[in-house]
């Protein structure tokens, strides 16, 4: 190990203590201790996974020859990202990265500092380019103390996650069979819990009654096939995408009560919190939400009164890895669990892995599974489940790194 690359043990232990759970106040005696590293240079390498989806990945480089990795999907819904799109993130990357250049990799309170009169006005976009940097940054940093980034807060609670299958995108034949297909798929492949959005598609504020009851009744349908596919033990999850008013979503909620959700999701957008607790103390399943909201002034409001029972972070959306953190702490003051929300690309869920190795209160991490064969060799190590689960790696950093010749392979 190169002597640029890391700090010794003696060094690290105290820097680590002073970075435990983000409260970065390093000495000036450990700054000195710490290698003389700044941050040089940015990347944002498009892969395009399918045709509805494209993964936005972000390096950083160092004078040092280290590069950290963040991601930056989903910026712009959940349809095709496009090279108009990648390049207005790449603008606002930029942006960010003037904040860094030059900078030691480990200043990361100072970037959030300086970025956040950014993101005030910038909307998704801005905060998930912001967050993408914030990601790349704590690559950085425990590549540079030789330390995987669980350490820098703290120290992990566990060295395995329980992982939940996402088969929407698996799910190409929108039927209940088709539902129930990929479900049994996705259970066959280990996973203990599975999560669809069967009401996609579901008719405009407007829409005719008729219309509206017929995709009332299709999804309903695909819930009850996917409960006959998987069994009774294993967990399903059901993700509205706040098409329901308060009234539809708590008749929806009662007819599903039969197949005995995990949680209900998001039947209505989470920032209207006052309509989420109504739904909340009238149906008898657990509500879920919360997947684009940004900071802990965003979630405070859905953990008050166990307004949901579980909450859905995102690190590419919701502030980065730190922030992340946070908002775990205000949910867990209320009684709430978090399950973050991940249907993204591999380095997400290599960032979001040390995140929820922390977590007292974390329950289950999202996978999008079945979207692409290839998606495992994405990084390197490969990404590998295990019935369900995945380990929290001991390598530097996230322990991964970006496989190039995929990325090249796979251009938007």
């Amino acid at each position: 190990m190169r002597e640029t690359e890391s700090v010794n043990r003696r060094g690290f232990v105290a820097a680590s203590a002073a970075l435990s759970f983000g409260v970065a106040s390093w000495e000036p005696r450990l700054l000195a201790s710490a290698p003389r590293v700044q941050v040089t240079g940015f990347e944002l390498v498009p892969v395009r996974a399918s045709e509805r989806t494209v993964w936005l990945f972000v390096k950083l480089r160092t004078s040092a020859g280290l590069t950290g990795l963040g991601e930056a999907s989903d910026a712009f819904g959940y349809a095709n990202t496009t090279r108009q799109d990648a390049a207005r993130m790449e603008s606002e990357l930029r942006r960010f990265f003037g904040l860094i250049d030059g900078k030691s990799p480990l200043e990361i309170n100072g970037y959030r500092a300086k970025s956040a009169p950014l993101i005030a006005n910038g909307g998704l976009v801005a905060a998930t380019a912001s967050s993408a940097i914030e990601q790349a940054l704590w690559d950085l940093a425990g590549k540079t103390l030789d330390v995987p980034v669980y350490a820098l807060f703290g120290g992990k609670v566990r060295d395995s996650l329980p992982v939940y299958a996402n088969v929407n995108r698996a799910t190409k034949t929108r039927t209940p069979a088709g539902f129930a297909a990929t479900a049994k798929a996705a259970v066959a492949d280990g996973f203990r819990a599975v999560k669809a959005a069967p009401f996609d598609g579901f008719p405009p504020p407007g829409s005719s009654t008729s219309a509206i009851e017929a995709a009332v009744e299709n999804g309903i349908a695909a819930v009850a096939a996917m409960r006959d596919a998987i069994g009774a033990d294993v967990e399903l999850m059901v993700d509205c995408h706040s098409f329901f008013d308060v009234p539809l979503a708590v008749r929806v909620a009662s007819r599903l009560e039969p197949y005995r959700l995990a949680w209900y999701e998001e039947p209505v957008a989470p920032e209207r919190t006052d309509e989420s607790r109504q739904i909340r103390r009238r149906i008898q399943q657990a509500m879920a939400g919360g997947e684009i909201l940004f900071g802990t002034h965003g979630f405070a409001p859905l953990c008050r009164d166990k307004t949901v029972d579980v909450i859905m972070p995102d690190v590419k959306h919701c502030g980065g890895l730190l922030e992340l953190t946070r908002i775990a702490a205000v949910a867990e003051a209320e009684g709430v669990d978090v399950a973050p929300h991940n249907p993204s690309g591999p380095v997400s869920t290599a960032v979001s892995i040390h995140a929820c190795a922390v977590l007292p209160n974390f329950r289950v991490l999202e996978l999008q599974w079945g979207e692409v064969g290839w998606r495992a060799e994405m990084v390197s190590p490969a990404e590998r489940f295990v019935r369900g689960t995945i380990g929290v790696s001991e390598r530097p950093g996230y322990g991964v790194e970006l496989n190039d010749d995929i990325a090249r392979a796979h251009p938007i």
